[in-house]
């Protein structure tokens, strides 16, 4: 792999998106550039690959000079992105395919078909890395600028019976609980109640998120929220899951839902 020089860099990526509207164009000089910078000293012997997609293991900043001059135009021509991300997406290597999730975050969240193209790819996405990235980069503007969008989508997602479109859901919910301007929270109680009073064992780990996250978001309305989805609980298999996570909830957090535990159990 060649030592970057930035300024070469700046202007492959300026000559890239010249192409931003002819899409087999742009892939073409997308991977010569991604070649041009590829890491090919990690040995073929290396037992676990870091991603199930192939990839040339370039830079972080090669992808992010890119993003940076593809920025405006995303902004400005939601079309033509939709189209060079279905082809970035087609395409298959981790590189265009984080890429390909980038640009959705940034295309306005009103365009036709954008939540429809996150849930798809969400629901088919194999690699850790491109999942977190549409989970978080993809769903930023529509997150900040419709969040009733937003919480329908993933209502439509914890509603699935897919048990992996609940720990979607779930890990999607996490960076809008932590934006500190986001202060409409009962919606999210309503949406995130039935979760909280069946979810599954094999989803602890993200329950136990979920819950911290809101109660960083606000801890009084968490408590009384955990109080009274433990009192109502029909489900004996939720209450054994939150006795589970207790260690892992915030030490604030935890002597209130281990009282409400011990009040629903008569002990």
């Amino acid at each position: 792999m060649p030592a970057i020089d930035i300024a070469r860099l700046k202007l492959q990526a300026a000559s890239l998106v010249e192409k931003f509207d002819r899409p087999a164009a742009f892939l073409h000089d997308l991977h010569e550039i991604l070649d041009l910078y590829a890491d090919r000293t990690l040995r073929v012997s290396v037992a676990a690959p870091a991603s199930v997609l192939r990839s040339y293991r370039s830079p972080q900043s090669v992808l992010k000079q890119i993003e940076f001059e593809l920025a405006p135009l995303t902004a400005t021509f939601p079309e033509q992105s939709m189209t060079l991300t279905d082809a970035l997406w087609k395409d298959a290597h981790l590189e265009t395919r984080l890429l390909a999730a980038t640009l959705l975050g940034r295309i306005d969240p009103r365009t036709p078909l954008l939540v429809e193209r996150i849930s798809a790819w969400v629901g088919r996405v194999r690699d850790k890395k491109v999942r977190t990235a549409l989970l978080n980069i993809s769903l930023n503007r529509l997150r900040r600028e419709t969040p009733d969008k937003f919480l329908n989508l993933i209502q439509e997602w914890l509603a699935s019976n897919d048990p992996k479109m609940w720990a979607c859901g779930i890990e999607a919910l996490i960076p809008l609980l932590d934006d500190p301007g986001f202060e409409n929270l009962p919606p999210v109680f309503d949406i995130v109640r039935p979760v909280i009073a069946s979810a599954p064992a094999n989803q602890q780990n993200e329950l136990a998120g979920l819950v911290n996250a809101l109660h960083r978001a606000s801890p009084v309305e968490t408590v009384f929220f955990i109080k009274q989805t433990i009192s109502a609980s029909q489900n004996p298999q939720a209450l054994i899951i939150l006795r589970r996570i207790l260690p892992e909830l915030n030490k604030e957090l935890q002597p209130h839902v281990q009282k409400a535990l011990r009040e629903k159990s008569g002990k």
